[in-house]
Parts: structure tokens; sequence; C-alpha cells
């Protein structure tokens, strides 16, 4: 099954973005959760990972249809089922081993009578602080699966939000994953708090960075039965799940027009692992002076982008540069990025791989391996679907238009 140029149909998703966006007249009422401290275990239940709630937006169903009447989409009012409510969810996670407080961005469809399915959807990488999820500074589109009738969870992931003081935990697998999986037990407390009744079908779908984590997700949840979770079905798009491949880009010194994700792997890897190596060791000057401003927070990837170079020659010190191209050299990272790839796990839910087969960012040829090791594992409810002619930006509209009925039918 290969997707092509994207049709007209999933724009409605995005009208949607700009026709809520004049909504966004905050309401606080925040929720705090019993004083006792969370007791920490190996896998807690939501109860103990709730930290509170607050409500930033409720919209009610017959004002969502007549806005999207009113733009002259009323043909698909009828697809607004539910009015929506956002929170932005508080909650516990593990973060080398502590608990620290994690958050995210809930929407539920309201008055809803039947048990609904939950989605949680992992977005791609973020560099600003601003654009974490739950600082709702603008609906991403996705908000309207509540509208349709489902829950759906967006993480911010370690590194933003509540956790902001920490250094993203960019393309980790484990912190990735628990970050996710928290939020969706802890988001069961709010669910009983609302009064919404959910049903037993998850939902994990994730673009990018997103997609890595979202495979992040389902592996801990499929190799840890104590979490007491089940994937109804999960899908990924271009998430760079082989990492050694992904040092292979980098080591055959071709230019590479997004350094910032090169620099935020790096960074990344040298904080969670705690090597606390300057970095100069991995960096050229001037860049190696600038990684800590230019990754505080305040500065978007396209501007981060512009003060790097796109030549690795350049932008990474030379010693350090020599030693990724020697198999005795850089072993600690070697064996980081090989530990944080999928190469010893399969999918047992059913699970669909999307890439667009002209990406620019992440290698097509990244997720047609990772979907070659998968089945080669015994991969059994697979699917990999390449997007024709699509680079990295442009293959997930399509992607969506394809995703959207899937996990209707199921």
């Amino acid at each position: 099954m290969h997707i092509k140029k994207t049709s007209p149909v999933i724009k409605r998703f995005f009208i949607y973005t700009l026709l809520l966006s004049t909504l966004l007249s905050h309401t606080s009422c925040e929720k705090e959760a019993a004083a006792a401290a969370p007791i920490v275990v190996e896998a807690p239940a939501g109860e103990d990972l709730y930290v509170s709630s607050e409500l930033l937006l409720s919209v009610p169903r017959e004002l969502l249809q007549q806005l999207v009447a009113s733009q002259g989409y009323g043909t698909y009012g009828g697809e607004v089922k539910y009015g929506i409510s956002v929170y932005k969810l508080v909650y516990n996670t593990t973060y080398l081993g502590r608990e620290i407080k994690a958050s995210g961005l809930v929407c539920l469809p309201q008055h809803t009578a039947a048990p609904v399915p939950v989605v949680s959807v992992q977005h791609g990488t973020n560099f600003a602080h601003r654009d974490a999820p739950s600082n709702f500074e603008g609906l991403s589109g996705f908000e309207l699966f509540a509208a349709a009738g489902y829950a759906l969870l967006i993480p911010d992931y370690i590194g933003f939000g509540e956790s902001k003081d920490i250094l993203h935990l960019y393309y980790d697998q484990k912190h990735a994953a628990l970050a996710v999986v928290d939020m969706i037990k802890a988001a069961k407390t709010l669910y009983a708090e609302e009064e919404v009744p959910v049903s037993d079908k998850l939902f994990l779908v994730g673009y990018s960075e997103g997609g890595y984590v979202t495979l992040s997700a389902q592996k801990e949840i499929e190799t840890n039965p104590a979490h007491g979770l089940k994937v109804t079905a999960s899908a990924a798009g271009a998430g760079g799940y082989d990492m050694v491949e992904m040092l292979g880009l980098v080591k055959s010194g071709e230019a590479y027009a997004y350094p910032a994700y090169l620099a935020y792997v790096l960074q990344a890897y040298n904080n969670t692992n705690q090597w606390n190596r300057p970095l100069s060791d991995f960096f050229r000057e001037p860049y190696a002076s600038k990684m800590p401003s230019l990754f505080d927070g305040s500065k978007s990837g396209s501007a981060i982008n512009r003060e790097l170079t796109r030549d690795p020659k350049a932008l990474f010190n030379p010693t350090f540069f020599a030693a990724l191209q020697d198999d005795e050299k850089e072993l600690a990272l070697k064996q980081a990025l090989q530990a944080n790839s999928f190469y010893d796990w399969v999918p047992q839910s059913p699970t669909r791989l999307y890439h667009g087969t002209a990406d620019e960012v992440v290698p097509f040829s990244n997720s047609q391996k990772t979907y070659d090791r998968f089945v080669a594992g015994g991969a059994r409810q697979l699917e990999f679907i390449p997007i024709e002619g699509e680079g990295h930006g442009s293959a997930f509209e399509p992607m969506l238009e394809s995703l959207v009925p899937w996990i209707k039918s199921f």
C-alpha cells in the first residue's frame, strides 16, 4: 500500500484549528490531588501518578458546529458529535531513577454516554518551551479527535511543560516511553473526576520524534504487563527508529539540512547518560560555546539551524568526528545509540509505519529497515506504508488522511 499526494479531505482537520483559535480565553479551574506524596513503585497505578488538572478551554458541540458551518464546511458539521473540554494534566513520572512532575494536554468529549476510546498523540521535535502542548498557544487539530468521541492525550515530554528545567531527553527510549505511559495511567483519574467513561481501546499515534516515542511507549506497554495497559493499534511516521543508521548519515560527512537535530541528540545523551563531557569534546568553536544558549528553550529549531553549519565536518570537533569513523572509539555513544534503537523488540499489536519516500531529514530506508527487521522477528500485524514523493514535513498530512479511517475501523 502506497500513499500518493494528499487530498483536500484532511484540510478540514486543520480548518478546525483556525475556527477554534478565537476561543482561547482560558478559564482556570485547578484541581489538586491528595496531599500525600505519591509512592513510586515499579509500575505505579494511575491514582499514584496523578497530581493536578487545569481546565483551559470548554466549547459546546453546538458552537463547534456553528463555527464549522460559518466557514462553509457545514457538510462536516455532523462529524462534530461532542463538545470538548481541554485540560492541562500534571502527573508524576521517573527521570534518572527519581520522581519528577511532567505534563501534557488532555482533550475530552463532553456529555458522553458510551465509553470512548483513548488516543495518545506523540508530537514531533520541539525546541522552544513555548511549543509544549500544555502551553496551549494554539490548537493542533488533533483536539478534534475529542469532538468525534475520543479521549485525547498529548504528552509534553520530559524537558517541556512542568519539567522544562531539564534538557529534553531527545531519542531516549525508556524515558520517552514512561512519559507517555505514566500520562495514560494518570489520566484515568481525570476521566473519573470528569465522569467521562472510557473503553479499553488505546491507540498510539506519532510522527517524526513522535513516531519514535510512539514505538517506545508501545514497547514499554507490550513488554511490561504490570502497567495494566493493552495497545489496540499503533501508527508511527518517520521516527528515526534506527539511531545507528542515523549515525552513519553523520559519519558520511554529507551536508545535513537540520544540524539542530544532531546537536540535540549529542547534548541530550551527554546529559541523560551523565557523561558530563565538555561540549568542546563534540563541537568546534564557535559552535561549542553557543550550545547552552541555543538550547535553553527560548529558540525554535529554525533559529538554532541558522546559528549552526550544515557541514558535519565543520560542526564537529575533528577528533570526535574521526573517532566516529573508528569502531574502537566513542564506544559509549555508539552503545547508547544502539540501545535506543529498536533491535530487540517486535510489535505485537496492529502497527503501521509511515514514511515519505523523499524524506530529507530521516532517511526512508530507516523505516524500511525497521519494518524488515520487525517482519524477520515475527511481527504479524504490521504494515509499512510509503508516502510517495513526500518529504519530512509534507508526509504528515497524508499519513493522517490514511490513519483516521484505520483507527475508526477498530
